[in-house]
């Protein structure tokens, strides 16, 4: 885009310009991490000033929280067309949940960037935004974690219409630490590789995210219905 900036004179113009803004971020975010984004960098490569870019997103974060709803949406587009061919009906509720387990833990692992982006959420992007773009994330939150909590009672439907918003707002809590923790510092590597006892402690984000997730399913099968933690999803 060029540098000079002419303002957006329509809606549509503008609608333009922050679809450019959005673009240009996701495309930083397939090069680094969230914690090194900037929007002095993301301004540069949009081609705009910082105060023309703050014209149409209030701050980085509300950049980057608008990311995540985009990128759980189309995660969770596939993930509907995964789970449909990949679990079998008319196997064992075990081999169900498992499956549905694997599956999410597995589609996760393959999107680095959502990742990233979920496990910053609650410590980093929630943290500089108005209470008016707080209100509008946590609706569009709340709508992924239903549409998450669907697709998994298709696959287990012996899982209650309650503990499955509970089972998916959990997931996605667990996936942003399981995220967190399995992504050491140069520091942690450069440990892990001189001492063998420590190098057990290097986490599996599939493993432990697929594990963890089984686990849960199993309780609120075996548990239905009890416990109030998860009852607000995407809070």
């Amino acid at each position: 885009m060029s540098t000079s900036f002419q303002r957006a004179r329509s809606e549509e113009q503008r609608a333009v310009r922050k679809q450019a803004i959005l673009d240009t971020a996701a495309t930083m975010l397939t090069e680094m991490p969230v914690a090194r984004l900037s929007l002095n960098e993301l301004s540069r490569r949009v081609g705009l000033a910082k105060s023309n870019v703050l014209r149409y997103f209030e701050s980085r974060e509300a950049v980057l929280l608008e990311l995540l709803d985009a990128a759980e949406r189309e995660w969770l587009g596939e993930l509907e067309t995964e789970l449909s061919a990949a679990v079998d009906g008319g196997a064992s509720v075990v081999e169900r949940g498992d499956r549905v387990a694997a599956l999410i833990a597995s589609s996760l692992a393959a999107r680095p960037v959502l990742c990233d982006l979920v496990s910053a959420q609650a410590a980093v992007l929630e943290r500089n935004v108005s209470p008016v773009v707080a209100a509008e994330y946590k609706h569009t939150a709340i709508a992924n974690v239903g549409v998450l909590a669907r697709l998994v009672r298709a696959g287990v439907p012996e899982l209650g219409e309650r503990d499955a918003g509970r089972f998916a707002a959990a997931a996605l809590m667990v996936a942003g630490a399981a995220w967190t923790h399995s992504q050491p510092s140069a520091a942690m590597l450069a440990a892990y590789d001189a001492d063998p006892q420590l190098a057990a402690l290097r986490l599996d984000f599939t493993a432990v995210l697929r594990e963890t997730l089984e686990i849960l399913l199993a309780g609120l099968l075996a548990r239905p219905g009890r416990g109030d933690a998860f009852c607000a999803p995407g809070t």
